[in-house]
């Protein structure tokens, strides 16, 4: 059992708890059938987060510290929303990323508190939607999180 199916199995609200593990169970079945996606979560110094490594697997991503083994680079930081983000990544962007090569670099705005079971399941969604696009899609594009281009 995975560590987002426990935080979920401590929702009181029987119809909420059912509904999170039916949420989580179609990520997860998607997911087992496509590729790993290396991505590498950097804060606005650039420096590696691992933080939201054990969700983001379950969203099919490849955690790795590294920017150039990484197909997707996400920026989050705490108390950083995605107005603050789009003003200090920027400069923090190399243009020998492969994902900044390929236009996949995410901005994840901090509107998380992962010790509520509602928001994590939505943060592995977001994850998945962002590493596969056209496989998902929930809707959170432009509100929680948001492509970055140069």
């Amino acid at each position: 059992m995975s560590y987002l199916n426990e935080l979920i199995n401590t929702e009181n609200n029987t119809a909420l708890r059912e509904e999170l593990l039916e949420r989580l169970a179609i990520v997860e079945h998607k997911i087992k059938f496509m590729d790993k996606v290396p991505v590498c979560f950097l804060d606005t110094n650039g420096k590696p987060r691992l933080e939201l490594s054990a969700i983001a697997k379950l969203g099919g991503a490849a955690v790795t510290t590294e920017p150039m083994e990484a197909v997707y680079v996400i920026f989050h930081e705490e108390t950083n929303l995605l107005d603050d983000l789009m003003r200090k990544v920027p400069v923090l962007l190399n243009e020998a990323w492969p994902a900044v090569k390929f236009n996949r670099v995410c901005l994840l705005a901090d509107d998380y508190r992962l010790l509520k079971p509602e928001e994590a399941v939505a943060l592995a969604e977001d994850i998945a939607e962002m590493i596969h696009p056209g496989h998902f899609i929930f809707g959170y594009e432009g509100d929680k999180w948001l492509r970055f281009t140069v």
